[in-house]
Order: structure tokens, then C-alpha cells, then sequence
């Protein structure tokens, strides 16, 4: 078994390295949310719905938008955001998302749609869309590369708050974006305007079809959940998407937490290169899934019809890579975490969760150093969601399985983890207070 494990981190260093290459060129990464830097080229500045449907809908290539604080009404005018022009950025002309809310009222469809390469939507709020406040798709005439969403806040989607899937003939994909540094959150008014399609509760944070390489990172991503019908996962990837990077996120009270797959059998997206050989249906490629934090502690969750289903599950995914996550629930879910179907062939190392790790239908994994069934007592505050490692948390601290350089070289909370003695879980726990660990 140890072979094994040093083999699959040979392979998932050369992996995290890739991974980390494309998060750091997409974010500038010299911190977790440094502001993001305005680009060359023209401005255009708009304090009106109807100057901002005309700039977004006819702006050439390479034009930043910049928004006026205040509330755009949309819904009201029936105005529909489409980007189909490369390289179009569209942000607060002052920086602070909470000044510029683009509101939907529950009319129309969409409020954004995202169909060309090098778009960048930043610092605003987008709120009460009837369907999806963002949707990124794309087009009869090529991929749509390289999105970025960032400080942006979703509130109240009528459906999932990102949605990510190729134009229906699948001839063109949805590739290497980027979600960082965002709030997604649907709130108690929200939930009774949540679509339903066939009794389920349609809706939840990002959800990402045929998709590769994405990086989805120091999000906060609240409250996907129905009283009646299970939602969404708060991150979701799945039909043959591939190369997944999802770190750094805070969830807290969703149904389902993270998801790479769902499916046992299904048509998804295939790669050339064969990544996980002939073997039969895969639903997602690779990707690692590290450092995250995820909770819930709501009652009216847990008395929801379907409750929660879990924080991290993995369905035909090969070579998902599961490391130093913290799943913590104050009731019981359906499982922590759990990896099903026959091809998924996980590594899962140094989680510490508060329920079960589950194996289901025939799934494997190579398991080293996670702790299950843990008491929230070893958390700061663990009923209520700050999973930071207490001092009395000695079955975590310094007990961690060595991984390879680039695999998971720092926590949360961007402190370097030491190459031996780390700790498990998504937290390292570096400086005792009074208070506990920080």
C-alpha cells in the first residue's frame, strides 16, 4: 500500500503542479483576493439600464464596462445581458460589489450570459434571477475560454447561481475559467422561489458540464437547500468534465457540499488522450478537491424533507484527488464523504470530518491519515462552522500523511503547512492563544 500512495502522489504532483500554473495565471495569485487589476484598452462607463444593455450587448473587443454604483432594474425593462464579444470586462466603476446590484426580480431568464472567450465579470452583485444569474456557454462558432468571475455576489437564483455547459450540439466547450473570491447564497426568501422541475429542487451554487479545468477557489457558497427535493451541490462538476481545482471554499448549510460526478452511466465528454483508459463510462477526469471547509448546523436543514446528503461525494470519478478537507455537521448527513461506482478510483489523504467516509457500488480509493467520526469539541467553535483546529485537537495536530511538494502546500488560510508534521484537515495549526489555535 505505501507503493501505491507514492506512486499516486508522483502522479498528483505533476497534476497539482499543472493545476497550480493555471490558477496563479488566471488570478495573479500573491494572495487569496488581491483587487483585481484594471486592464488596458477602452473604458466605458455606464450609470443606466438601458447604457448598460447597449455597452454589454454592442461593446467591440477588449472593452472594459464600468458600472456606476446604484440598482439596476432589469427585470423592469426586460433587459437581457448577453457577451458574446471576446475579451469584454464588465465591473464596478468603484470597486465595491455591495454598490452595484444588477436585479432581475424574478422576470426574464438570465441576467448574464457568457458566450466568447477572455470575459471577465467583477466586483457587482447579481441577484434574483428567474433562472441563472450567470451562465456560461458556448457557441456554434468556438469554446468560451478562460471566464472569470470574481468578487462578484449571487444572491437568490431561481435556478443555479453559475451554470457552465457547452452549446447543445457539444461541438464546442466551456474551458480553463476561473470562480474566485465570490459569495453565492440563497437566502429564506429566495428558497420559495426556487424553481421546480419534475418535484426536485432545481437549484444550488456552480453547476459545470463538460468542463475542464476550472479553478474554483476562496468562495463562500450558503443556504442551497428545499424544503422539499434535494438540490444541487453547492460545486458540482460532472458529464466528463475534467481537471477540477476546487480549494480554499467556505460552504456552510447546503444539502450537498462538492461533487465530481453524479451519474452511473450517462453520454459525457471523452478526451483524446483516453485519461482513465477504455473502461466504461467516467463522469469526471482528475481534479483535486483541498482545503476546504464545509459545515452545516441549520435545524430547518436537517428537518428538510431530504436533509443533507453529505460534504464531499464523488461518483465514476478517476483519479479524484481528496486532501486536507474539514467536513464538520452538527446532525447526521447521509456520509462526510463518499466515493461510488465502480470507476471511481479516488486518493483521499489527511480529511478529518465528524461522520463516515463511505465506499459505495463498488468504488476504491487509496485512504492514508483521514479521521472520521470526530466531536466538534476539537474545532475553535465547531457548532457554530469555525472549523479552525482547537489546542485540544491532538488527534489531528502534527498527524498528517508527508505529500510531495506542490500537492497541498498551505492551509485555508494561505499558512504553510512544514514538510513533516502536518496537520490534519484543512486547517494548520500554527500559534496557541488562550483562545485556542489560530
Amino acid at each position: 500500500m505505501k507503493m501505491t500512495i507514492r506512486r499516486y502522489l508522483a502522479f498528483l504532483l505533476l497534476t497539482c503542479a499543472a493545476l497550480q500554473a493555471s490558477a496563479s495565471m488566471a488570478a495573479g495569485l500573491d494572495g487569496a483576493c488581491p483587487l483585481l487589476p484594471r486592464l488596458g484598452g477602452s473604458t466605458v462607463s455606464v450609470s443606466s439600464e438601458k447604457a448598460l444593455y447597449k455597452a454589454v450587448n454592442f461593446a467591440p473587443t477588449g472593452t472594459t464596462i464600468l458600472i456606476a454604483d446604484g440598482s439596476y432594474n432589469l427585470g423592469r425593462y426586460g433587459y437581457y445581458l448577453l457577451i458574446d464579444t471576446p475579451g469584454i470586462t464588465l465591473r464596478s466603476k468603484n470597486g465595491d460589489r455591495r454598490k452595484v446590484i444588477l436585479d432581475n426580480n424574478y422576470k426574464g431568464s438570465e441576467i448574464l450570459t457568457i458566450a466568447a472567450s477572455d470575459v471577465t465579470i467583477a466586483d457587482i452583485t447579481i441577484m434574483r434571477a428567474r433562472t441563472h444569474p450567470i451562465h456560461v456557454v458556448s457557441s456554434d462558432n468556438g469554446d468560451t475560454l478562460r471566464t472569470t468571475i470574481y468578487n462578484v455576489h449571487i444572491v437568490d437564483p431561481g435556478q443555479q447561481a453559475i451554470k457552465i455547459n457547452p452549446h447543445s450540439n457539444r461541438r464546442f466547450y466551456t474551458d480553463n475559467g476561473l470562480v474566485a473570491c465570490s459569495t453565492l447564497e440563497l437566502t429564506d426568501a429566495g428558497r420559495a422561489k426556487v424553481t421546480e422541475i419534475n418535484g426536485r429542487c432545481y437549484t444550488g451554487g456552480i453547476d459545470a458540464h463538460y468542463s475542464k479545468g476550472w479553478v474554483i477557489r476562496d468562495n463562500t457558497i450558503q443556504g442551497f437547500w428545499c424544503e422539499q427535493g434535494l438540490s444541487q451541490h453547492a460545486i458540482h462538476f460532472w458529464t466528463g468534465s475534467r481537471a477540477t481545482l476546487v480549494e480554499r471554499n467556505l460552504l456552510i448549510d447546503n444539502a450537498r457540499g462538492i461533487g465530481f460526478g453524479l451519474v452511473e452511466n450517462g453520454k459525457g465528454r471523452t478526451y483524446p488522450d483516453v485519461p482513465c483508459g477504455n473502461g466504461g463510462y467516467v463522469d469526471h477526469y482528475e481534479g483535486i478537491i483541498r482545503n476546504n471547509f464545509i459545515f452545516a448546523g441549520l435545524e430547518a436543514l436537517f428537518s428538510s424533507a431530504s436533509g443533507v446528503d453529505g460534504g464531499i461525494a464523488l461518483a465514476q470519478a478517476c483519479n479524484p484527488v481528496v486532501v486536507h478537507n474539514t467536513v464538520a455537521f452538527t446532525k447526521n448527513p447521509f456520509a462526510a464523504i463518499e466515493w461510488r461506482f465502480s470507476n471511481t478510483k479516488a486518493v483521499l489523504i489527511n480529511n478529518l470530518v465528524s461522520h463516515s467516509l463511505m465506499a459505495r457500488n463498488g468504488a476504491s480509493a487509496i485512504s492514508s491519515n483521514n479521521l472520521s467520526g470526530q466531536p466538534l469539541s476539537i474545532f475553535l467553535d465547531g457548532v457554530g462552522g469555525n472549523l479552525h483546529l482547537s489546542d485540544n485537537a491532538a488527534v489531528a495536530i502534527d498527524k498528517g500523511a508527508h505529500l510531495s511538494p506542490g500537492v497541498c502546500d498551505d492551509d485555508f488560510d494561505l499558512q504553510a503547512r512544514p514538510e513533516n508534521g502536518r496537520d490534519i484537515g484543512a486547517d494548520e495549526c500554527c500559534v496557541l492563544s488562550g483562545n485556542g489555535a489560530q
